[in-house]
């Protein structure tokens, strides 16, 4: 048989009737009631899936199992005193007394041995199991002991810090800058000038101090600090009595200190909430979450 034998469709062989204009508009109906359906029930079972998620996982699919939490907090050879920081450091999160926005933070004069030091042996089994380069990772391990024991409830740890260091400055080798042996980031990391196009538009606020710009501010180092930031968070980690941006163990404290203002990052909205106020962008927080976890499971 044919495809056009006008007896297909009859069981005895009679010709088929051709269906009436009425006949055609229901069958027509009746399919476009069949793909609304359709549409109806994908559209829901999506939503469904979606607010159940959300339920689950309040900031969204990306990365919700990010809270800066599930790491051990790192060995050291020395541990911090009760309350203490390490040497040099402030006592609280304010900028220290008498330092201007024009200047980098003088501080006082540490007391010699009383900063701890992550041990070596774990800076370099977690440095090869994660790709992060050891001086790094032991500015971003020392961060979390010291926030550790300065803000208790925070729950921060340093594989948060350490993707934060990663998408900011490829921890401090952005462009042709290098990670010195001090931790200091030579030549300086610059971000682009924040003149209102494609940026927020902040004009100098350091007289050029940091950033070498005296019209606009740029972002600083291998943590990215505006110079207004830094002159409120910024602080001597590393005990050598500067208060410096481009030195990572001064930049790593900071932006420790600066997660934890935000409030604990024991939840997922917590934690989001911190790495939002680092960078107001859902994307970056996504991709800070995706990367804190990858480190966290390598050294699982």
């Amino acid at each position: 048989m044919s495809w056009d034998d006008d007896s297909y469709g009859d069981p005895l062989g009679r010709p088929a009737r051709a269906a009436s204009g009425r006949q055609l508009v229901a069958r027509v109906a009746g399919y476009a009631g069949l793909v609304v359906a359709v549409i109806a029930l994908i559209v829901g079972t999506v939503y469904a899936v979606t607010a159940v998620g959300v339920a689950v996982n309040p900031g969204g699919f990306a990365a919700q199992s990010a809270r800066g939490q599930g790491v051990a907090l790192p060995p050291v050879s020395e541990p911090l005193e009760d309350g203490g920081l390490g040497a040099g450091s402030t006592e609280s999160a304010e900028a220290p007394t008498g330092v201007t926005s024009s200047e980098v933070a003088p501080m006082v004069e540490p007391e010699v041995g009383t900063t701890p030091e992550v041990e070596n042996s774990w800076v370099s089994r977690i440095s090869a199991a994660t790709g992060i380069p050891e001086r790094a990772l032991s500015a971003y391990a020392l961060a979390h002991v010291s926030i550790a024991q300065s803000e208790r409830e925070c729950g921060l740890d340093w594989t948060t810090i350490a993707a934060i260091g990663s998408i900011e400055s490829g921890h401090g080798s952005h462009g042709d800058s290098t990670l010195q042996a001090d931790g200091t980031v030579s030549p300086a990391i610059l971000g682009p000038a924040l003149d209102g196009n494609g940026f927020a538009a902040i004009h100098d606020t350091d007289d050029g101090a940091l950033d070498g710009d005296t019209e606009w501010d740029r972002a600083v180092g291998p943590m990215q600090f505006i110079p207004s930031t830094w002159d409120m968070w910024g602080i001597d980690a590393n005990g050598d009595g500067v208060a410096d941006p481009n030195q990572i163990d001064d930049a790593a404290h900071a932006a420790a200190m600066y997660l934890c203002a935000s409030g604990p990052m024991t939840s997922a909205e917590g934690w989001r909430g911190a790495v939002f106020s680092y960078n107001h962008d859902d994307d970056y927080v996504d991709k800070v979450a995706r990367l804190a976890n990858e480190y966290a499971a390598a050294v699982s």
